[in-house]
């Protein structure tokens, strides 16, 4: 089998590297000749373009470029695709994604594996980034059963945990544990920054450590993806501020009425409910 991707960063590169340590043909697109040239350097990919045309051979194609990216992509690469080539995606929203997408190529099915660094580029491409790391599968009900059966059995090498949701579920749950935190963070930022007492600033600045620092992490990430993730995953991220925004002006009015006993019932219920999130591997 021969796999095609497209846009070499840290998750094309890395998933190049995977599937070549496994045996596949590995063809790379990316849109920087440098890039095409560090890939098969770095023996991410076999072979490398920045034409699409490179890909006519190709079985499974994933489009791991930005998100406003992959419809516009898939639009470009349809007239070199094999009647039967598999396409996926790697984008981090899926409900518009995957109905775009599959009026153009009938055998498409929405992925996201959430996985990655704070590293970008060809560069930060790593084997086995996507070990443990979850895997969703986003399908509709027109997409071919075989198609999801090829990437089920191709991603599954990949050592990740491999999840079935429609586009719509997808985007409701990523944009409470991932979008949100990410505007959440974006704010904690803002609101330090816009100390107006320069005094207090600069002692806040020296004495922030492992809290802040976790807190924030996300916050500090790459913009054009925060707004990407803002844009085209709107209203499901709009769900989530406000149910945020209601379960702060809670606690506010506990903390201002003085209310511990509820503040703490709180306190002790995120304490016991975090480890339905965040479990030790």
């Amino acid at each position: 089998m021969n796999i095609g991707i497209i846009g070499l960063g840290l998750i094309g590169g890395s998933l190049g590297l995977d599937f070549r340590a496994q045996g596949y043909k590995v063809l790379g697109v990316s849109r920087q000749q440098s890039t095409c040239d560090i890939a098969v350097q770095k023996r991410v990919v076999d072979e490398s373009s920045t034409n699409l045309e490179l890909l006519a051979t190709a079985d499974l194609i994933f489009i791991c470029t930005p998100i406003h990216l992959i419809v516009p992509t898939l639009e470009k690469l349809t007239p070199y695709l094999k009647k039967q080539a598999i396409v996926t995606d790697v984008g981090s929203v899926k409900e518009a994604i995957v109905a775009n997408c599959s009026r153009l190529w009938p055998n498409f099915v929405g992925s996201h594996p959430m996985a990655g660094t704070a590293e970008q580029g060809i560069n930060a491409a790593q084997f086995g980034l996507f070990v443990n790391a979850p895997y969703l599968i986003t399908t509709l009900e027109s997409t071919p059963n075989f198609a999801v059966e090829i990437l089920t059995e191709i991603v599954q090498k990949l050592g990740c945990q491999i999840y079935y949701s429609s586009p719509e579920e997808h985007d409701q749950a990523v944009a409470w544990i991932s979008h949100l935190p990410v505007m959440i963070s974006t704010s904690l930022i803002q609101a330090c920054a816009k100390e107006q007492d320069l005094n207090i600033r600069q002692l806040a600045e020296n004495l922030a450590s492992s809290g802040f620092r976790d807190t924030s992490r996300v916050g500090a990430g790459n913009p054009q993806l925060g707004l990407m993730m803002a844009k085209y995953n709107r209203q499901a991220l709009l769900i989530s501020l406000a149910n945020y925004r209601q379960n702060l002006d809670q606690i506010i009015e506990y903390i201002a009425e003085e209310k511990w006993q509820e503040l703490e019932e709180i306190l002790v219920s995120s304490h016991q409910y975090r480890a339905n999130f965040i479990q030790l591997k």
